[in-house]
């Protein structure tokens, strides 16, 4: 191990539409869904310490709560185990992804903890199990850890087909000041369908990918319904973005942010001067055509 240091971002993601198909009798879900990343990131610099793992939050970062509940640990820890424990290490975040608001930040910086532990211990784990490790830890961890900039998902979402990526466009991502905790989402998505939801044939082809304007036209968030019937606001939120008129926008995820993409960078920012920050944090960003960038080591 002779790195001092390894600093990797861990980007955000959007669900481009994302279906849930039915619940398993384990209280999990199967969801067809297709994630795209956004330049938005956290950044993680994780340093080698005798022993142990500590998550240090940079000042003005939010609550994430018990440091043993978060993933970033958690995938550290994975690859600390599954290289014998011959050191520990101190991962330094810094959040720039909003929390509760389905753009996965939490399972970005999972996916990015395994790499960088990883890349400490001479990339000892290979990549294939370094997947299987990020799946065991969420869902969606397996997308940011493939790196892939867009993908198909199936399963609980972790069963991934990578694509070409679509071409970069401005994002703008509006975040209200209320937070979805996603097993919340699902819980009330349950509520509504007791019984199993009838779901006919579907046909995708690359075209409906390959472009902004077709992927616009593709099928909705199946969260939408149930999120913007227990907090109108968010539908409110959603309607205004739409008005701004942008080649896409949805539900983030299981909420609470609304994401959407426009055709150029000047669209985006008279949509953010029109929506305001009074109501909603506003964050500009935009699309990735290149796969999430590796981790980098330092060494003195």
């Amino acid at each position: 191990m002779g790195a001092d240091l390894v600093r990797i971002a861990a980007h955000a993601k959007v669900n481009l539409f994302l279906r849930i198909l039915a619940r398993e009798t384990s209280g999990f879900h199967q969801i067809e869904t297709a994630f795209a990343l956004l330049d938005l990131a956290d950044e993680l610099v994780v340093r080698p310490t005798p022993r142990g793992v500590t998550l240090e939050v940079t000042p003005g970062g939010p609550d994430l709560g018990n440091p043993d509940d978060n993933l970033a640990v958690r995938g550290a820890r994975a690859v600390l185990e599954a290289t014998g424990h011959r050191f520990g290490v101190t991962i330094e975040l810094t959040k720039r992804i909003p929390v509760r608001a389905g753009l996965g930040g939490g399972s970005s910086d999972a996916a990015a903890a395994l790499h960088a532990v990883n890349a400490l211990a001479g990339n000892a784990v290979p990549r294939a199990e370094l997947v299987q490790m990020a799946a065991r830890i969420g869902s969606d961890v397996a997308f940011f850890a493939s790196g892939a900039p867009l993908a198909l998902a199936w399963g609980r979402g972790e069963r991934i087909l990578q694509l070409a990526p679509l071409p970069a466009s401005p994002a703008l991502v509006a975040v209200p000041p209320i937070g979805i905790p996603t097993p919340d989402a699902y819980r009330w998505w349950d509520e509504m369908h007791t019984t199993p939801a009838q779901r006919g044939a579907v046909v995708l082809d690359a075209p409906a990918l390959a472009t902004w304007g077709s992927v616009g036209r593709l099928g909705g968030n199946d969260f939408e319904l149930p999120v913007f019937g227990r907090h109108p606001a968010l539908r409110a939120l959603f309607e205004r973005v739409a008005a701004t008129h942008p080649y896409w926008v949805r539900l983030c995820g299981s909420g609470s942010a609304v994401g959407a993409v426009y055709a150029t960078e000047r669209l985006r920012d008279d949509a953010a001067m029109q929506l305001g920050t009074q109501h909603q944090q506003l964050v500009k960003t935009s699309t990735r055509t290149l796969a999430a960038s590796g981790p980098e080591t330092h060494t003195s």
